[in-house]
């Protein structure tokens, strides 16, 4: 697949309306006062360039009066900024009601955003929409996404992204893919990247790398990554890493890793680890840790214990570690403690550590569709789930039948051997099959995801995996 990027401009905001001029003021006030009402119109967009908006406005309600829709429209634009709202609507109504579409488009918005009118905005939307506006398709498709009547907002989310609309293409992307139609989410999505939309192209390399494709992942990794996306960055110091191109990978992963990304920036200590760079390892180490990691902060202490032999700094990083549930920093700490002196201490870390966490790695087709499936369910203010509980979901379930030798259904197969119950079981199996094949169930809760992952985590301890 080829991808031909162009540069994508947004449409530029709307500007008080003119005619060409052909007259000097004096003509133009001449003309205006005998009830010229385009003179009218032009000698408000005289007043309006030079700050004066009492005449501005003076001239444009006389020629609104006359019947001219710019004026009208310009006074709806006027009230908008240094009048009042109810009459900013009142003019855009009275332009609106012409058949204008952009005055259609703004007051739609007032009523949406000023005064919480839907189904008002709704219909203006939709006067503005059917004259051919895209920026009132794209507002349409989101107000029936919002009313969860997605088929209509597919065709407005279409008939915007056919118009130049690369956000809509973007959005009708994650509509097909939550619908389980991935050939529609594929086209729509290399559709927004060819005009360089960089959240397309990244996610349609999700996509291609959990169909197993990952050269052509990568080829949109790197046209997202060259619009400064830092979650193909990351993606590509992945690929770079698993190649051990250990200087490419620093590179991506730092990249990513500038732009605030704690997983990153662990990723580029790490990285800076293996190539002995101590000192960068420490940098990322301890940005990530500064903001809450606990395996960032156990490997700062580390770093600080081996290099620096600061063992002040060590037992801090390593207690803030523990703190946050970290298995192996508790057992660190305990030791640090028991040879500086403090041996209580010590022997609570050592006598119960918090419980080991799942430290695998996901196959990468099983990452990509955890991310998939939170960047689909977290749209227009949906669940907020997270890409490590998904991938320990995909990843246990992977796991755990590896062991099926024998053409046995997996959810009987996982009972009868963990003793568990089986409801619990197809649950789990449930979950992983909606973020495997999304369309076949709603995107599960959050609170379903506690209980699944739970599930997980006791299936892993009864089959000796955690």
């Amino acid at each position: 697949m080829t991808i031909w990027p162009e540069v994508a401009t947004a449409p530029p905001p709307p500007i008080p309306r003119q005619h060409r001029a052909g007259e000097g003021e004096a003509d133009l006030l001449a003309d205006a006062q005998a009830g010229d009402a385009q003179a009218a119109h032009r000698l408000g967009r005289l007043y309006a360039q030079r700050g004066d908006r009492a005449a501005a406005r003076h001239w444009w309600e006389r020629a609104a009066g006359a019947g001219n829709v710019d004026s009208a429209f310009n006074l709806g634009m006027w009230h908008e900024k240094h009048g009042t709202l109810d009459e900013a609507i009142s003019w855009y109504e009275l332009a609106a009601g012409t058949g204008d579409a952009e005055a259609a488009v703004n007051l739609a918005t007032l009523l949406l955003e000023q005064k919480g009118d839907a189904p008002g905005a709704r219909r203006w939307y939709e006067t503005a929409a059917n004259a051919g506006s895209r920026r009132a398709a794209r507002r349409l498709a989101l107000l029936c996404e919002d009313a969860g009547e997605l088929g209509k907002a597919r065709g407005w989310h279409r008939r915007a992204a056919l118009a130049g609309d690369l956000a809509s293409a973007h959005d009708l992307g994650f509509l097909g893919y939550a619908a389980g139609e991935e050939g529609e989410a594929r086209h729509w999505w290399e559709f927004a990247a060819r005009g360089g939309h960089a959240e397309a192209a990244h996610h349609l390399g999700l996509l291609l790398h959990a169909l197993r494709d990952p050269q052509s992942a990568e080829v949109l990794y790197r046209l997202a990554a060259q619009h400064d996306h830092p979650g193909s960055a990351s993606q590509l110091g992945a690929i770079a890493l698993a190649r051990r191109d250990l200087r490419t990978a620093r590179a991506w992963f730092e990249r990513a890793a500038r732009a605030g990304r704690v997983d990153d920036q662990r990723m580029a200590g790490f990285v800076c680890v293996e190539l002995e760079d101590s000192a960068a390892a420490s940098h990322w180490f301890g940005r990530a840790a500064a903001s809450g990691d606990a395996e960032s902060a156990y490997n700062f202490g580390l770093l600080l214990i081996a290099e620096h032999a600061d063992l002040n700094g060590g037992e801090h990083w390593f207690r803030q570690a523990a703190a946050a549930g970290h298995y192996r920093a508790a057992l660190e700490l305990g030791t640090l403690l028991s040879v500086t002196g403090k041996p209580a201490e010590a022997e609570q870390w050592l006598s119960a550590p918090p419980k080991p966490c799942w430290d695998r790695s996901a196959e990468p087709e099983l990452a990509a569709r955890a991310e998939l499936a939170v960047a689909a369910s977290g749209r227009r203010g949906g669940s907020t789930l997270t890409v490590p509980e998904l991938t320990e979901i995909l990843g246990t379930w992977d796991v755990l039948t590896r062991r099926l030798r024998e053409p046995l259904d997996p959810v009987t197969w996982l009972t009868e051997k963990s003793g568990m119950h089986a409801s619990a079981v197809e649950h789990l199996s449930s979950v992983r099959a909606t973020l495997i094949r999304p369309g076949t169930a709603p995107w599960p809760t959050p609170t379903e995801i506690e209980r699944v992952l739970a599930t997980a985590r006791d299936l892993r301890k009864r089959l000796g995996l955690s």
